[in-house]
């Protein structure tokens, strides 16, 4: 769906420090060691922000972007950003941005290899360092999702989270192993752990809800206004304020589960965005997702199917 900007829209700043072009390939079974045919593929810009700002910007935000960019391979982005009509405020280093290689099965199983990006230096630290505060002077909101690139400590993006916090920003964070650790103690306003970076975090199988939910409560001791645990197609867990909701999707068709994690941090993040309530935005975000595994590629394309899926949408308190 191609987006209409509207100047009135709600603003959004979607952070992508290592961003990636995604080779994508469908293939019938993966024999890993032997010649694999892909039936059928594509090359095109992501990166969990990059993905984040296009589905915020379909759905109607006003998107600027921003992060490390490698200038040697830049110009897909360049196209995409103009598509979406979102503002661009990539930092531009030295060298190509990565690609990563996602071999996706007719099962619904995907393989992902993914490669090095670009090693940044101080200088593009600080150029990005920057920019990021420069439009904290106009912007409330930021998403900042993703790896880091080389070059970058987990404890640098850490301290932006927490300078954002201090000015009063509300960061919704998604990440993952050290770098997910060190953002975690930095009071994000949301954090969107699954199950398996959840227990990477705890330091052990987490394989219950109620296991589950005794972690995310444990984040919920650091500052973190809203912890969001996401299942797959068991759906998502929400912690706030206000306690616990579970939502639970239709089952669904599984074309590829590649970016429904970052189609969830968006839907959470559009329904904030329009002050809807919880259990509003919790079953727009979770039917959004469902959706999202049903086809190839990141992106909202027909509304309709989204209000059609969240209607089947189950939202339980979590007791236990």
């Amino acid at each position: 769906m191609m987006s209409q900007v509207n100047q009135n829209a709600p603003r959004v700043v979607t952070v992508t420090l290592n961003p990636a072009l995604d080779l994508t390939g469908n293939l019938a079974s993966l024999t890993p060691g032997a010649v694999n045919l892909v039936e059928s593929g594509s090359l095109h810009p992501a990166g969990k922000g990059v993905n984040v700002a296009k589905v915020l910007a379909e759905l109607g935000a006003k998107v600027t972007v921003t992060g490390l960019l490698g200038a040697d391979n830049q110009e897909p982005f360049c196209q995409l950003f103009a598509e979406l009509g979102a503002e661009d405020a990539f930092v531009r280093v030295k060298g190509a941005s990565r690609i990563n290689v996602k071999l996706v099965e007719q099962d619904g199983r995907v393989s992902d290899i993914n490669f090095p990006g670009v090693e940044v230096g101080a200088d593009d630290i600080a150029a990005f360092e920057r920019t990021l505060f420069t439009l904290a002077e106009t912007h409330d909101v930021f998403v900042i999702s993703g790896s880091l690139p080389r070059g970058l400590s987990p404890e640098q993006c850490a301290q932006w989270i927490a300078t954002l916090h201090e000015q009063g920003k509300q960061v919704l964070f998604d990440s993952s192993k050290a770098a997910l650790t060190a953002g975690l103690e930095a009071a994000p306003w949301l954090v969107k752990p699954n199950d398996e970076e959840l227990s990477d975090w705890a330091g052990k199988p987490l394989a219950h809800q109620a296991e589950l939910k005794s972690a995310a409560e444990q984040l919920a001791t650091k500052a973190i206004a809203n912890v969001v645990v996401s299942l797959g197609a068991e759906g998502v867990m929400w912690l706030d304020k206000d306690g616990w909701l579970r939502s639970q999707p239709p089952k669904m068709q599984v074309v590829s589960t590649v970016g429904a994690g970052d189609t969830l941090v968006a839907g959470l993040c559009w329904g904030h965005l329009n002050n809807w309530n919880k259990e509003e935005t919790l079953s727009f975000a979770t039917a959004l997702s469902a959706l999202a595994v049903s086809q190839v590629g990141v992106g909202v394309e027909d509304i309709e199917q989204v209000l059609k899926v969240k209607e089947s949408v189950r939202i339980d308190n979590v007791t236990c």
